[in-house]
């Protein structure tokens, strides 16, 4: 379990001077030689601070390896909508629970427990970041651009990606806990994982739950095209498949509401992004039937464009 962590995070996290600095510190304090590096993303509404971890595997490419790199990526237009709103915003779920899943698998690691693969976790720190209208309730901005962020969180070293995101504000997944979408990878939208599925349901004891995508989710930003969030945004950065992790519940929440964050829906999102690491690192779990996705380009070519801003940003 991981609500040691959480709490802990959460705790540094509800407060309007968090900073990537005390994050660093907080890893530091776990392990004083933790690949840990933060600094500041400017935007044209402000400035977040980017942090990323690598929890490096006894088998993975950072020592020469060749076990698989997986991505946990904490998705969040940020943490705090202060002045507007006071504490800690649904919205910051994303970050949370990223930061809680690096700080386990250190510990994991001070106890003997290592992953056979490489584990990138990437996430930003930003308390007062501006809200934006839209429907069915309002979303949570970010200060920075989208196509930054992705830039920063998303690495060639990567061979698959979980993302996780608070998903409340809709009316697609109308249940408490969490989802996953199906895989998404070069501009396709692709089958479920049966393997990912496998792991939720041995992580939570239920059913899985799978969110409805369509393919204007998986565009980028910027495009004036409806998008249910941003969890699938690091899917237009990256050749690897990606998976959304989302934090959902029965009601629509607003990214920007306080007291909102339930901390047994990020321990169970936490443990399957853990889990799913294990599997993925010591390759048996897949993201994507490699023959069967070969088999979709070559039946219907690249569907590349899809991960761009489309025609008229090509035209321009």
């Amino acid at each position: 379990m991981l609500y040691k962590e959480l709490i802990e995070l959460f705790d540094m996290l509800d407060s309007a001077s968090a900073s990537g600095s005390e994050v660093v510190e907080y890893f530091r304090s776990i392990d004083p030689m933790c690949q840990v590096e933060t600094y500041p993303l400017e935007g044209p509404k402000g400035h977040t601070d980017m942090v990323r971890i690598l929890i490096p595997g006894k088998n993975g490419k950072s020592k020469g390896g060749n076990a698989g790199t997986i991505g946990i990526l904490g998705r969040l237009g940020g943490l705090g909508a202060r002045p507007e709103q006071i504490g800690f915003v649904s919205d910051g779920d994303g970050a949370l629970t990223a930061l809680a899943v690096a700080a386990k698998l250190l510990r994991m690691q001070a106890k003997g427990d290592f992953l056979e693969g490489d584990v990138f976790v990437s996430t930003h720190v930003c308390p007062d970041a501006p809200t934006a209208p839209h429907e069915p309730v309002p979303f949570m901005n970010s200060p920075v651009e989208t196509w930054q962020v992705n830039k920063e969180e998303v690495t060639d070293d990567l061979d698959a990606v979980l993302v996780v995101d608070t998903t409340k504000g809709n009316r697609i997944i109308n249940h408490r806990g969490f989802a996953i979408s199906p895989t998404v990878c070069q501009g396709y939208i692709l089958r479920v994982s049966e393997d990912l599925l496998d792991v939720m349901q041995m992580t939570t004891g239920k059913l899985p739950y799978v969110f409805a995508l369509t393919q204007q989710d998986i565009t980028p930003y910027g495009n004036g095209i409806f998008h249910l969030n941003s969890i699938l945004q690091p899917a237009t950065a990256t050749k690897a498949p990606v998976v959304g992790v989302a934090i959902t519940t029965e009601t629509t929440v607003a990214g920007c509401a306080t007291g909102a964050t339930h901390m047994e829906d990020l321990d169970e999102a936490a443990r399957f992004m853990i889990e799913s690491a294990k599997a993925f690192g010591r390759g048996k779990l897949s993201f994507l039937d490699k023959e069967e996705f070969a088999r979709i380009k070559e039946l219907y070519g690249n569907m590349e464009h899809f991960q761009t801003l489309g025609k008229k940003s090509e035209e321009a």
